[in-house]
């Protein structure tokens, strides 16, 4: 009755899958160098322009994130303006309600 009982372990064996290998296809002529792409000039041609894109990208990137910062030191700032403005009104409030108790 208290004997634990534990669940039988599963038999499945998951089949392997291995993928073919590529076919090696050689060059049409072997007197021209072949040609290793670089990152960036396999997808994009490089060209003036396209290191201008790139650069604009960059720092449009670091404006953004610039400014969440701005905007998360700023929402920060206000946060506490507005609980030591509160604490204020408060400490008042108390004060009140101290002198009001000591007259009766």
């Amino acid at each position: 009755m208290f004997k634990p009982q534990y669940p039988r372990p599963d038999t499945y064996t998951p089949a392997t899958v291995r993928p073919a290998p590529a076919p090696i296809e050689h060059p049409a002529s072997a007197s021209a160098p072949a040609r290793t792409p670089g990152a960036v000039g396999s997808l994009v041609q490089q060209s003036p322009g396209t290191a201008l894109a790139l650069a604009a990208g960059g720092v449009l990137g670091v404006l953004a994130l610039a400014s969440v910062a701005v905007s998360l030191l700023l929402a920060v700032a206000v946060t506490a303006v507005a609980l030591s403005v509160s604490s204020v009104v408060l400490l008042f409030l108390v004060r009140a309600l101290r002198q009001e108790f000591k007259g009766h």
